[in-house]
């Protein structure tokens, strides 16, 4: 077999086959948005009261 004529082997494009739903840089999750801390503050306060009720 003539490997010359071959050529080199493709190489990877390095790139997912797909786009992600919750992606950083849409619409729905732009960069540089932290999320508030004063949400994640509340959820816990509500799951700790829920345990404690328990």
């Amino acid at each position: 077999m003539d490997y010359k004529a071959a050529g080199a082997p493709k190489l990877g494009k390095n790139a997912p086959r797909h786009a992600e739903h919750n992606a950083r840089g849409t619409a729905t999750n732009p960069y540089g948005k932290a999320p508030a801390k004063a949400d994640l503050v509340a959820r816990m306060k509500a799951a700790a009261e829920k345990r404690k009720d328990k």
